[in-house]
């Protein structure tokens, strides 16, 4: 569990991907396309980033047609990068 726990904290803990919750926590859900505008990077990118951070299950993802609108899978997951945040 604690192991399991670390990987996780070790993959939000990189820029991008702290971006990326943060806009996910502001906008509820959204595609990649808007995430990789957004934060100004490629969409490989992006759906690289995604890719790891649902591989850990902070993000989730809904099909809707041809899209795919990712959102946090724990609304808790914003609280960590919060605290982390407001004590640096």
């Amino acid at each position: 569990m604690l192991r399991e726990s670390s990987e996780t904290l070790r993959a939000i803990a990189h820029p991008l991907r702290l971006q990326i919750i943060e806009l996910l926590h502001a906008n509820k859900q959204l595609t990649v396309t808007e995430i990789h505008q957004q934060l100004g990077v490629e969409q490989a990118v992006a759906s690289h980033h995604l890719r790891i951070l649902k591989g850990k299950r902070v993000v989730d993802l809904e099909r809707n047609g041809k899209n795919s609108l990712y959102f946090l899978a724990n609304p808790a997951f914003y609280d960590i990068v919060r605290i982390i945040s407001d004590n640096t």
